[in-house]
């Protein structure tokens, strides 16, 4: 068990607020985005605090096989299944499209990134600046309107850089489920940024 974590654990077994307190401010997104996947967004939030209460339940038996991160997510995941009543879910591999729908797929590589990507700004002038705001805020949307299974995978892996197999573990998916869902997110969020960067509009 690494140095980091088994001192948070000592603290939390030690009933220490603020490690409480550390723990779910570094893993609540995580936790979110895997029961999001299970149940949606009503249920999201529910979930999760089931998955706490069982996380403070359980918290004295755990024994650092995993790491602490691991362990919540499947907590998690196992409190989200609970909740959906153990029905299975359907993948849909024909997701609704993006707000620019898609771009070719010929133009990225096999691990979703561009082969010759669009050139970077790097500017730090007020315009530049305030197209780095508007970018955000067109990429959030772009998460917005992804599938909910694509925007849990794709924060799951791109966000909290979690292994695919991982992946597939918390959400009961196949390995080439997951690859379909990461592939089809990331080229929704590359046309977001695409046409940003032609039209200067997302």
């Amino acid at each position: 068990m690494p140095d980091a974590q088994a001192r948070l654990l000592e603290r939390l077994l030690a009933g220490e607020q603020a490690a409480f307190v550390e723990l779910v401010q570094a893993y609540q997104g995580a936790m979110r985005a895997v029961a999001y996947a299970i149940v949606g967004s009503r249920h999201a939030d529910e979930a999760v605090q089931d998955a706490w209460l069982a996380v403070v339940r359980a918290l004295p038996g755990f024994q650092g096989r995993s790491s602490l991160k691991t362990w919540l997510l499947s907590i998690t995941a196992n409190a989200a299944k609970t909740r959906y009543r153990h029905n299975r879910r359907e993948v849909l591999l024909d997701d609704l499209p993006g707000p620019h729908g898609s771009v070719d797929a010929q133009r990225f590589g096999r691990d979703g990134h561009w082969l010759a990507g669009p050139s970077a700004w790097h500017e730090d002038s007020p315009e530049a600046l305030l197209s780095q705001d508007e970018l955000r805020q067109c990429l959030e949307h772009t998460l917005l309107s992804l599938s909910q299974l694509q925007r849990s995978v794709l924060v799951l892996r791109e966000r909290q850089g979690l292994e695919l197999e991982q992946i597939c573990n918390l959400l009961d998916l196949s390995l080439s489920n997951v690859r379909v869902l990461l592939h089809r997110a990331r080229l929704k969020v590359f046309a977001t940024l695409e046409h940003f960067e032609e039209t200067g509009q997302c």
